[in-house]
């Protein structure tokens, strides 16, 4: 194709009007890279942000100061509830040696057992939670052993080969 007739086909597009063929695909092409080049600084800079602490940190700073706050707390709950309890663990055995006295004179017949301390609810949740547990197990342990023991069909059978 000729210089003029390549002139002659871009002549109704006002950008491209005095452009041959192989301009107009470098034209594009820079474009192009120059929108490559721009969404890799994006994304290079998008790398850091996501990889910068110190912008993370000033971002989330509330929240950061509650957690933070909120694990203070309960470890001073913690800590005084350890202190409480040590410094009033005479009185509680006490008291726990006094409640079985009045168990075993009570009932002399179930001294070791203290059946009546528990509330109905949580002895019949206590056995839904045994019988799931041992119900879960049992599928799990029978799962295993079928796919380590290899099942037979029902066509063949040992010795099948040595008859042919």
């Amino acid at each position: 194709m000729s210089q003029a007739s390549e002139l002659e086909v871009h002549a109704d597009h006002a950008i491209t009007r005095r452009m041959g063929d192989r301009e107009q695909v470098e034209q594009t092409a820079d474009r192009i890279r120059d929108e490559l080049l721009l969404t890799l600084e994006e994304l290079d800079r998008r790398r850091h942000r996501a990889t910068d602490v110190r912008y993370h940190l000033n971002q989330n700073r509330d929240l950061l100061v509650t957690v933070g706050a909120a694990a203070l707390v309960v470890v001073g709950a913690g800590l005084g509830l350890v202190i409480y309890r040590a410094r009033h663990h005479d009185e509680r055995v006490r008291r726990q040696r006094r409640q079985a006295l009045s168990r075993a004179w009570d009932h002399p017949e179930r001294v070791a057992t203290s059946v009546e301390d528990k509330p109905l609810g949580a002895e019949l949740g206590r056995k839904l939670v045994m019988i799931f547990a041992t119900t879960l197990a049992t599928a799990v342990a029978r799962n295993s052993m079928q796919s380590l023991v290899p099942s037979r069909t029902a066509g063949k059978r040992p010795g099948d080969d040595d008859k042919k």
